[in-house]
């Protein structure tokens, strides 16, 4: 079975980024990599004043020569490239159905951790049918990696732990699978951090009850050893790290992400008259977290 990553391109430092980790990513998956660049066309009226027809032009350049440089910086990997026309969330989205993973970039936040996502990226990421990845500008193959013993970051190190926030009441094995079988082809540790919401005292100041902490803490940590128990079986070779903690979850997925090479979160598909949505802690760890973000739709 062949597999396909397809990558969303338009020129910018982060469609860039994106493009080199989606390149790293099909080598690993063993896919080719296809970039995809979208034209929307302007109404004929407006192209001479718009510069449609150089627009156009710089729209077949640009993708074909970052597919050159990334077939001479990743020779295993297959890479071609696709021009199509249309509103772009609506295109990668469509994209998206026909490829194992559709990969986009987002500008990084100045000054903090996380991401800028716009609205096409938000779109694609509500609607797609398959996992979208989001990588900042500037993401490089080091920052996926643990740094060497002097400190500095480097490519030849073992990979970082993939983060999976999950919700271990009720779990989808979509998502979990996606998650053990990103850290099998990393060959790296799998951090799987589930919460649990803190007791109404805390919200009123009234003093602790540590028994009941405890009780709580120990009933989760139960929840979250179950939901795994099955597929630690089927992938005996990832080593778990099981972290049932009190509070938010995007903030714990969001502080862990600080030393991940992936994160990976779930997002409900829901039929709704006011549109998909990603979700309050999809949406929150986002345009937070400080590694690339996985999203993978399920029912």
């Amino acid at each position: 079975m062949s597999h396909t990553v397809v990558a969303g391109f338009d020129g910018s430092p982060e469609s860039q980024a994106a493009a080199e980790w989606a390149a790293r990513e099909a080598g690993l998956l063993g896919a080719e990599l296809k970039l995809v660049s979208v034209w929307q066309p302007v109404p004929l009226a407006y192209a001479p004043f718009l510069g449609g027809e150089a627009q156009q032009h710089e729209m077949v350049r640009v993708p074909r020569e970052a597919a050159e440089g990334l077939r001479l910086r990743h020779p295993g990997v297959s890479v071609s490239v696709e021009q199509l026309s249309g509103r772009p969330s609506e295109v990668l989205a469509a994209a998206a159905d026909d490829a194992d993973l559709l990969v986009l970039g987002s500008r990084g936040l100045s000054g903090l951790s996380g991401f800028l996502v716009g609205s096409v990226g938000q779109a694609v990421v509500a609607h797609a049918r398959h996992p979208v990845v989001l990588v900042r500008a500037g993401e490089q193959a080091a920052d996926e990696h643990a740094k060497d013993p002097s400190g500095v970051p480097s490519a030849a190190t073992p990979y970082r732990p993939v983060i999976l926030g999950l919700d271990a009441v009720s779990p989808d094995a979509s998502v979990i699978e996606f998650a053990f079988e990103a850290a099998a082809r990393r060959d790296t540790a799998l951090r799987v951090l589930h919460s649990w919401p803190l007791p109404p005292y805390f919200a009123y100041g009234l003093p602790e009850d540590p028994e009941l902490n405890a009780q709580l803490a120990e009933d989760d940590a139960e929840i979250l050893a179950e939901a795994l128990r099955s597929w630690r079986q089927k992938f005996p070779s990832v080593e778990v790290r099981e972290e049932s903690r009190p509070g938010k979850p995007a903030d714990h997925v969001v502080d862990a992400s600080r030393d991940a090479s992936l994160v990976i979160v779930g997002r409900r598909i829901r039929t709704s008259p006011v549109g998909a949505r990603v979700g309050p802690v999809t949406h929150a760890v986002l345009h937070h977290a400080a590694a690339p973000v996985a999203v993978v739709p399920h029912h």
